[in-house]
């Protein structure tokens, strides 16, 4: 988990750094689903890629959304450096999965169409956790 999102923010940083600006992603929003069994990452530890989510964040604006299932997606965020209200518990079913890929799609589209993506993104994911608890 840690080396896949260490990667992945270091190859964006890459992409964005690499392309011209005016053809360079507006918005960065980087979508982490796990259930953070941890038990392979050689390059990177949690401090990093906590430091990396934290800086792009701070320097960039990129926005970062924690799904986590079997574990506290709230407090395991938060080592990340990740917001609660981009942080949500869900089943790792296909119908939780479901639910995910709906509200991630209706998050994306709304800020596509210029409104800010505040909390009410996960109510749906939130509501199906708490109802199959």
């Amino acid at each position: 988990m840690l080396d896949a999102n260490g990667a992945t923010i270091q190859k964006m940083r890459n992409v964005q750094k690499k392309t011209s600006e005016a053809e360079r992603a507006w918005k960065v929003r980087s979508v982490i689903t796990t259930d953070c069994m941890e038990n392979a990452s050689k390059e990177y530890n949690s401090e990093k890629v906590k430091e990396m989510i934290e800086y792009q964040k701070e320097k960039f604006g990129w926005e970062f959304i924690f799904l986590g299932a079997n574990i506290d997606a709230l407090s395991t965020a938060a080592k990340f450096g990740i917001q609660e209200e981009f942080a949500v518990n869900y089943h790792a079913d296909s119908e939780g999965t479901q639910v995910n890929f709906e509200a991630l799609n209706e998050a994306v589209s709304s800020v596509r169409q210029g409104k800010v993506m505040d909390r009410s993104w996960k109510e749906t994911i939130e509501k199906d956790f708490e109802r199959r608890k």
